[in-house]
């Protein structure tokens, strides 16, 4: 009976999925065009079955660099916007703000943060380098996903791995979330023998493959959707609200059955057009561009060419025959008794004007990819500090958009998925009383280049105000209304926008020690002055006293 569950199990999954790769074939073969100009190393990963030789050679479509530079480039600036990895990006707070006068509460938020990033971070979390292929990605094909599972083997912590959107199909539900996946990926014979979980269901062929021909691969099916029967007070799987199974495609066996508390995967998108599930990406924005700009490569190459080693033109007379390239080399007949010369290189078109029309294309792909727009800063160094915040506002607004979804989509989800899995393995640390009366609710806050960047409008709106004040204070001569302003906040926030570290900044109490001590020295110092005038007055009394003379008589 259990054999006929699983059969049917596996012919359902198998039928599903043929479905869900007819929905996805037009994409793929738009993932497969991008591939070959911008990123060949995934040429021939999104059919399945296709040809992958190791090693082969795929940048034979590829004449001009500047897409995939720009791709690599595009990788860079959203892990520095979103992720850095040198900085904390995000810190956890409760929903509730009141229970942030709990210093216990504080404490725990604080723990629970460092703990996020001890554990992203390590070493064998393979998370910078994963982090980096979804984003890459995200501006090749529009679409990616991290898989986050506990590290099992080698101990408590987490572990990442990028699942390449040609693995992925998925579904979103009514408010438009992915939460419905079905991955295909191949293991080898080898590699699903050493998974312990996995090693009592294969068959006695896939085990004597992993001794015989140990890199034969194999097909592996995961879906994860939700549990139609979830019960939150069952003892069984049905406690967990998404239900996961694993197959292997040529044995037709269930190789796991059983399910998640958070999803496992966080996919993402960079864009979006109306009715589909799949992204859109800045590759697909600037795919009339690249395709242009390596048809004008062939174009200029051939050209270059021919100026460099031109087409001999020679009159008709024989004298073609003493022709030659080598230099130092005499060609007899050249010239005629006038001087005229009888053999000359033909004349070619402008490469300088190809060259203009091709900087245009490139233009264009660095703009898509975001490449332009950290280029400004470089390129016209000296700006006051006032045309800086004014440039960073300007880049919030125009990265918010899209570069903004990553928050919602990717990295919110991903850290629900991390808190979870440490959670599993009692690496959180033990919730305070009044967070258990809160249920434990808590929000993400985001502390990084891209929050910062939308939080320059107060700056530049303050610097803009200041504009304004000043010239009137400098002609009035009153100051009076600088005391509107709190200068002791606005310097902290300000310091905060321009991501000047926290540990250069003294902390309050320290200024306000500071500022008690300058002030101790200011009446010292007055008091040291006054003193002389004081003593003269004494010495004046005394004087008017010994001579019967009253305070009267001496004014």
């Amino acid at each position: 009976m259990a054999d006929d569950r699983a059969t049917k199990l596996c012919e359902e999954l198998l039928k599903e999925l043929s479905t869900l790769e007819q929905e996805k074939a037009v994409f793929n073969s738009h993932y497969e065009e991008i591939a070959e100009l911008l990123w060949p190393q995934t040429k021939n990963t999104f059919f399945r079955g296709s040809a992958n030789p190791a090693g082969e050679k795929k940048t034979d479509k590829q004449l001009d660099s500047t897409p995939e530079i720009a791709l690599n480039q595009f990788g860079a600036i959203l892990d520095s916007l979103l992720t850095p990895r040198n900085a904390t990006w995000h810190r956890l707070r409760p929903s509730d703000a009141s229970l942030l006068k709990s210093h216990r509460v504080r404490l725990w938020f604080d723990q629970l943060t460092r703990v996020l990033f001890e554990h992203r971070y390590s070493p064998r979390a393979n998370f910078a380098s994963q982090n980096q292929m979804v984003y890459k990605g995200l501006g090749a094909f529009g679409s990616g996903a991290m898989f986050i599972d506990p590290l099992r083997k080698f101990g408590p912590g987490l572990r990442y791995k990028a699942v390449h959107i040609g693995e992925m199909h998925w579904r979103e539900n009514h408010q438009g979330v992915v939460d419905y996946i079905v991955r295909v990926f191949c293991l080898k014979a080898y590699q699903l023998v050493s998974h312990e979980e996995w090693r009592d269901r294969l068959s006695d062929k896939v085990k004597n493959d992993a001794k015989v021909r140990p890199d034969k691969e194999y097909t592996i099916i995961h879906r994860v959707r939700p549990r139609d029967d979830h019960d939150p007070d069952a003892f069984d799987q049905r406690s967990l609200p998404f239900e996961s199974v694993y197959v292997l495609k040529e044995e037709k066996t269930v190789l796991e059955e059983g399910g998640f508390r958070s999803m496992p995967y966080t996919p993402t998108r960079y864009d979006q057009a109306p009715g589909e599930t799949y992204g859109r990406s800045p590759a697909m924005q600037a795919l009339p561009a690249i395709k242009t700009l390596m048809v004008q490569k062939r174009t200029i190459l051939t050209a270059g060419h021919r100026a460099v080693n031109p087409i001999i033109l020679a009159a008709d007379d024989g004298i073609i025959d003493n022709i030659s390239m080598r230099p130092g080399h005499v060609i007899a007949g050249g010239v005629n008794a006038d001087g005229r010369e009888l053999v000359k290189p033909m004349v070619h078109g402008r490469v300088d004007i190809g060259k203009e029309l091709m900087d245009d294309e490139r233009a264009q792909i660095n703009a898509a990819f975001l490449v332009h727009l950290f280029q400004i800063l470089a390129e016209t160094p000296r700006m006051t500090a006032t045309e800086v915040l004014e440039r960073t506002r300007e880049k919030g607004i125009l990265l918010a958009p899209t570069v903004g979804r990553q928050e919602s989509e990717y990295l919110g989800p991903m850290i629900e998925r991390e808190i979870d899995v440490l959670a599993q393995q009692n690496l959180i640390p033990p919730l305070p009383p009044e967070l258990i009366e809160a249920r434990g609710e808590y929000r993400i806050e985001y502390d990084n280049p891209l929050s910062r960047m939308a939080r320059a409008e107060e700056a530049a709106g303050f610097n803009q105000t200041l504009q304004v004040i000043l010239p009137v204070i400098n002609i009035t001569g009153d100051p009076s209304p600088l005391d509107n302003f709190d200068f002791d906040v606005i310097t902290r926030d300000m310091a905060d926008i321009q991501a000047v570290p926290a540990r250069w900044m003294k902390p309050g109490e320290i200024v306000a020690g500071i500022r008690a001590q300058r002030q101790e020295q200011i009446a010292a110092q007055q008091q040291a002055e006054a003193a002389p005038g004081q003593a003269a007055l004494l010495k004046a009394a005394a004087d008017a006293k010994s001579k019967g003379l009253t305070e009267r008589d001496i004014r």
